[in-house]
């Protein structure tokens, strides 16, 4: 990982092709000729005498049963999650995970007004994971039930590693483990929190934790983020460019509305920790808003007999947030936000939304945007034996289905499988205002 980046041109470069893996195979074995045979073997001599004893029609037909049974069940793999082979099936057809899975349904990317993408690779990620599972090892809330699984404290404190910002600032504390990460990250870097209660509050209950380098905007001191008076609280902490300052939202607000005062207040650096999927949440997110029939992957129909309804059927049987047609899809074929809906504060205000006007918030949001990129989920389903997000809705993980040594050999083998059970595609976005 480099060791200095200049927040606003380091963690950008033009897209890239994707890069090969980094511990792919070795290639296949070179044919061995010093053990060839130069007599009759002993396959063609058993073949031999079943074919004179009569035997060999049976076994053919057998063979090609088993070859059609096999092909059926490797096609339907792409509907079952890895960790739902069990037992004997596991015997005859040897797991080598669900990748065809990954964003079959699409996964919508918000464009980025100049094709720009972030600097770090997927070899990147795998070098941070390696020592990054050791310091979650030592976190002070072992159960962080409600709050950040594995996937995003690793994306929170790679991000916050990578960029090294002068101030970091976090909307939504719940009991402190994010204020953690982000200490983790920038031992020695201030760290302002704003949340409703404090996480003090919950040591009386269990493990909390309270930062003693922080500055707690919380409990009766509290002030929402787009009521606070950014350039005095930046300027009492010796902040003269808020583009210095990374911004962490996991306060379940509307992510357009927390991108506008991002905005005015002049922060460039955002990461939003639930970027819900279309269909699901209990806020309007970037997944969604860019979730648009012009972009890859995007829009969606609400024929309950096209191909994408039957798919989403089927899979709804087995992944936790999967969302079939019936869900997806609100009066008057509604589908963008949650049924038409643009839901804010934890699912408090509801306000319904019209195509025209979803679609206006992307061509804004894309006017904005530098930088758009979504965390992938730190390994695949059959390895960490999640079943609650969708993968077809989701990009490739880092460390691929079937890569269970790759997977032993960083650590995350011998975290709890529940820890990886809270992805809900994190985002790290980088704005600022419309070109002129």
């Amino acid at each position: 990982m480099p060791t200095t980046h200049n927040l606003l041109e380091g963690t950008v470069s033009t897209r890239r092709p994707p890069h090969a893996a980094e511990d792919g195979g070795g290639g296949g074995e070179a044919a061995d000729d010093s053990k060839t045979r130069k007599h009759v073997s002993i396959a063609t001599r058993v073949t031999n005498y079943l074919t004179r004893a009569g035997y060999v029609w049976p076994i053919l037909i057998t063979a090609v049963a088993i070859m059609i049974i096999s092909s059926l069940v490797v096609r339907s793999r792409d509907l079952v999650p890895a960790s739902s082979f069990d037992g004997i099936s596991r015997l005859f057809f040897p797991l080598d995970g669900v990748e065809s899975d990954f964003g079959a349904l699409g996964v919508p990317w918000c464009r980025s007004k100049h094709g720009k993408t972030v600097e770090w690779t997927s070899k990147d990620l795998l070098r941070a994971l390696e020592e990054f599972v050791p310091i979650y090892e030592t976190r002070p809330i072992k159960n962080n039930m409600n709050g950040m699984g594995f996937d995003h404290s690793f994306g929170l404190w790679f991000i916050t590693r990578w960029l090294k910002p002068d101030l970091m600032i976090e909307s939504g504390a719940f009991k402190g483990h994010s204020t953690w990460v982000l200490r983790q990250a920038m031992p020695d870097t201030r760290i302002l929190s704003l949340s409703p209660r404090h996480p003090e509050k919950y040591l009386k209950k269990g493990p909390a934790y309270v930062d003693g380098n922080c500055t707690y905007f919380a409990g009766k001191d509290f002030v929402d983020f787009g009521s606070m008076d950014w350039e005095s609280v930046l300027r009492k902490h010796g902040i003269e460019d808020p583009s210095r300052a990374l911004v962490f939202f996991d306060d379940h607000q509307n992510e357009l509305k927390r991108l506008k005062q991002a905005l005015k207040a002049g922060f460039k650096h955002l990461v939003f920790e639930d970027n819900y999927d279309t269909g699901i949440g209990d806020h309007y997110s970037l997944r969604q808003i860019c979730d648009q029939f012009y972009i890859r992957g995007g829009g969606h129909s609400c024929f309950r007999d096209s191909d994408e309804a039957r798919i989403r059927y089927r899979r709804k049987k087995f992944w936790e947030k999967a969302v079939d047609t019936d869900e997806l899809c609100g009066p008057g074929e509604a589908w963008w936000g949650v049924r038409g809906y643009m839901r804010d504060d934890f699912n408090h205000s509801n306000k319904a939304i019209t195509y025209d006007e979803h679609f206006q918030n992307s061509r804004f949001v894309e006017s904005v945007l530098n930088v758009y990129w979504e965390l992938p989920p730190v390994a695949g389903p059959s390895l960490t034996h999640q079943t609650r997000y969708e993968p077809a809705r989701s990009p490739s993980p880092v460390i691929k289905d079937g890569r269970f040594g790759l997977f032993q050999r960083l650590g995350l083998s011998r975290l709890e499988p529940s820890v990886f059970n809270g992805y809900t595609q994190m985002v790290y976005v980088q704005v600022s205002e419309l070109d002129t």
